[in-house]
């Protein structure tokens, strides 16, 4: 079985506040289950969420190549 967090968990796991993760819920942008009045996110799927805004790096080549690009 995967493991399961509260919202407290899932909070203090990605280091994030326990509204930030109640919005995250109430906006339906991270799955989660209902258990009674109890929420519970899977940790799978909150490294996905976490995993998803995850952005690349660059490096001045980058930076030179699209500006060449362009010229």
């Amino acid at each position: 079985m995967d493991e399961v967090l509260t919202i407290e968990q899932a909070a203090a796991r990605i280091q994030m506040s326990e509204r930030y993760i109640r919005r995250l819920v109430a906006e339906r942008r991270i799955p989660f289950h209902k258990l009674g009045r109890s929420v519970r996110i899977k940790a799978v799927d909150l490294a996905a969420h976490v995993e998803s805004g995850r952005v690349e790096s660059i490096t001045v080549t980058d930076v030179w190549r699209g500006l060449r690009s362009v010229a």
